[in-house]
């Protein structure tokens, strides 16, 4: 660990390359060390980086609103925790066995190598029983497996409407031309897209108060992003398609704090519905391809358009330029692609692919893209303009293995109950009672909280609560 960036100048770097005032730094304590988890990657320091920049942004918007200052905190191991918060979800005291679907995982392929399927969502599960002409079971779809190589059959997977990826080294993973293209990007961007007046901060005792943030995203990072704006405040309204699928326990943990409504995009009348929560909006969050929304006459030009002066939100899993930005991905495929999986497996002393000890990339870029769009929305009020801000799971990858490695960091316990037990707090939801874990940054004049109840998603009708 000699020579490598302790955690509070990764954030120095991050607040500072991002527009924020270095003297906001002096506000900040950032206490524990690393390893909380057993991985041989900086997880726990990006966990607390992140973390604490979306909360020192909250805190820079308070002062801009109030002019008050405050103190900012942040545990390495509450933010480690919270940066895996579905694992230590209960309802009614229940937890749940697993959120992968059956086929889902690591499989070999013929030529020794290994590739990992996404199949948690019914239409890529059964693209992948189509391209591989076996039957949706484990045995089925390793027999099937070893009749391909490992880059042939990503490559007829994405073509196939699969969600899969192969695992590569480093050295692989580098090699690609992809790989190359996302070098070039900074971790992430902010980008002026049309012309506004600065907005005035409306009034309210929360840092986000008033605010209206408009959540088209799914699985973990865009949610997680939404769920932070929430705990500083925000009205963040989710919208799901009523016909799309969903993971129902990753909705009960990142849904707290939110509003969630159903609105079909593929309608003239849901267009329509939409149109006029984007109107109002002062955030729009998506995680969608980039070429999806703008079909539905949604991208961020369009935003931009409609509502001048909104900051843009947008997620990608491979970054928005190079060969591979249009396509679909998870956390767990990104590992895999990047060369995670196999140096863990290889710091691990086993052969084949090893997991971080939590999705990480999902994590800290739902909190860098929290982050991002408090920065964008303080660069509105200064500057004016639309704004766009685009960050993906590829690009936090990129940062996360460039920060170094920790010897010996997979020989690490696991935290015990008794450590974790006090980071959670019980709460009621549309679920049932909830044990889930408390938001992880400590503010010490606008405490974050949840002041809305995670409740299934269509509850609430398409319409901005009165300000």
């Amino acid at each position: 660990m000699s020579g490598v960036q302790t955690p509070r100048q990764i954030l120095a770097d991050l607040w500072t390359s991002n527009g924020g005032d270095a003297a906001d730094l002096d506000a900040v304590t950032l206490t524990g060390n690393e390893p909380v988890l057993p991985s041989s990657f900086r997880v726990d320091a990006i966990a607390q980086v992140t973390v604490a920049a979306s909360a020192l942004a909250a805190a820079a918007i308070w002062k801009a609103r109030s002019g008050q200052s405050q103190r900012v905190s942040v545990d390495m191991l509450h933010a480690a925790i919270e940066c895996r918060s579905e694992r230590h979800l209960r309802v009614e005291g229940k937890s749940l066995a697993s959120i992968w679907d059956a086929i889902a995982g690591i499989y070999r392929t013929g030529d020794g190598g290994y590739v990992r399927l996404h199949t948690n969502f019914p239409l890529h599960r059964d693209n992948i029983c189509k391209l591989l002409n076996c039957e949706p079971v484990r045995e089925s779809v390793q027999a099937a497996l070893m009749k391909w190589t490992g880059e042939a059959f990503e490559t007829a997977a994405y073509a196939g409407g699969c969600v899969v990826s192969l695992m590569r080294n480093r050295k692989e993973w580098m090699a690609t031309e992809h790989a190359k293209a996302l070098a070039a990007l900074p971790l992430m961007t902010f980008e002026k897209i049309g012309d506004a007046p600065p907005r005035k901060w409306p009034s309210g005792d929360r840092p986000l108060a008033g605010l209206r943030v408009l959540d088209l995203s799914r699985v973990i990072a865009g949610p997680v992003a939404g769920r932070t704006l929430a705990a500083h405040g925000a009205d963040v309204m989710l919208v799901a398609g009523p016909g799309l699928p969903s993971i129902p326990w990753l909705v009960i943990d990142t849904g707290r704090g939110k509003l969630s409504t159903h609105i079909d995009l593929t309608s003239p009348a849901g267009k329509q519905t939409f149109e006029g929560l984007l109107s109002k909006a002062d955030i729009f969050s998506q995680g969608y391809r980039p070429q999806s929304l703008a079909g539905l006459g949604f991208s961020a030009q369009d935003a931009a358009r409609i509502n001048p002066g909104i900051v843009c939100l947008s997620l990608s899993a491979y970054g928005h330029s190079g060969p591979w930005s249009g396509r679909r991905g998870f956390d767990s495929l990104v590992q895999t692609s990047t060369g995670f999986n196999h140096a863990e497996g290889q710091a691990a002393g086993i052969e084949g692919p090893k997991e971080l000890p939590m999705q990480i990339l999902d994590h800290a870029t739902g909190y860098l893209m929290a982050f991002g769009a408090m920065m964008g929305r303080l660069r509105q009020a200064s500057e004016g303009g639309s704004w766009q801000v685009r960050v993906s799971l590829a690009q936090t990858a990129h940062w996360l293995w460039n920060l170094g490695r920790i010897d010996g960091g997979l020989a690490t316990p696991e935290p015990s109950n008794e450590a974790v037990a006090p980071l959670i707090e019980t709460m009621p939801s549309g679920f049932g009672e909830l044990q889930a874990v408390r938001h992880s940054a400590v503010l010490s004049a606008t405490p974050a909280v949840w002041s809305r109840p995670s409740v299934p998603l269509g509850t609430h009708p398409p319409v901005w609560p009165s300000s």
